[in-house]
């Protein structure tokens, strides 16, 4: 099944800390290839105690958007997993230049136990088994940051990562499913993230099938994320959701054809 699982909605450095939410990343199974998106702290954990288990050596790939703990702490510890303890050299991670150079978050012997580490830059294009994804734009985050466009045989699957907004963001992200990371609930011009009526601008400007909203800081959190969903679904009239701890998304049930705006 085409899926895609939340190990953790977590965002920013509090709800991190304090494990308000959880932080593992996400687990993408796309055209029979597997592959973990940002796996930051807990991550393996949270593979190993999912329900049901999912087995890190399954992965073929690992990839970081950036740098940050909040998306890359557990990345050496996973690519251990994924190579079997480094005993099976397989599978390829990609990363931001900054994330390998100068102060790597990734370790050198960890490079050594995958097939590859390829680099990511703008207008990037990449395939990982039956995976092609795209990097399109150098988004405003303080580190080199990249969100993803995942090119399946059904669907795109969009996901718009930690960033400041910018005029035009909402057009290089137009898959049918639209992950936007909503760390704030209002805008603060010095944070380079997204806050809600931003995250909500680029809902209704690319009307996917299906919005998700994830990786919350605290106001986020305390604002409950799940009723501000369902109050923008009716406004809108687009589905959109709140993802949660463990949730999965069944890919099949969004894999119709655009609708005309597309």
């Amino acid at each position: 099944m085409n899926s895609i699982k939340f190990l953790g909605t977590a965002g920013a450095r509090f709800v991190v800390m304090k494990q308000l939410r959880a932080s593992g990343g996400i687990w993408l199974n796309l055209d029979g290839t597997q592959v973990l998106v940002d796996p930051g702290p807990g991550s393996l954990i949270r593979c190993l105690t999912s329900r049901p288990k999912l087995n890190p050596q399954e992965l073929e790939g690992i990839i970081l958007t950036h740098r940050h703990l909040d998306h890359s702490n557990d990345v050496n510890i996973m690519i251990e997993a994924m190579t079997n303890g480094g005993f099976k050299k397989k599978g390829v991670v990609f990363a931001p230049r900054d994330a390998l150079e100068d102060d790597p978050v990734i370790l050198q012997y960890a490079r050594q136990q995958v097939e590859a580490v390829e680099i990511l830059k703008e207008k990037g294009r990449y395939e990982i088994g039956n995976i092609v994804f795209e990097t399109p734009i150098h988004l405003k985050h303080g580190v080199e940051t990249y969100g993803v466009n995942f090119k399946t045989k059904r669907a795109t699957i969009s996901l718009i990562t930690d960033t400041d907004y910018f005029p035009g963001l909402a057009s290089y992200f137009t898959g049918e499913i639209l992950i936007v990371n909503v760390v704030l609930m209002d805008d603060k011009s010095h944070i380079e993230h997204l806050c809600l009526k931003e995250a909500e601008q680029l809902i209704k400007e690319n009307k996917p099938r299906l919005a998700i909203m994830t990786h919350f800081g605290m106001g986020m959190v305390k604002a409950k994320p799940w009723e501000i969903a369902k109050t923008m679904t009716k406004k809108l009239g687009i589905e959109v959701i709140a993802a949660r701890d463990g949730m999965q998304i069944d890919i099949e049930s969004y894999t119709n054809s655009y609708n005309s705006q597309h």
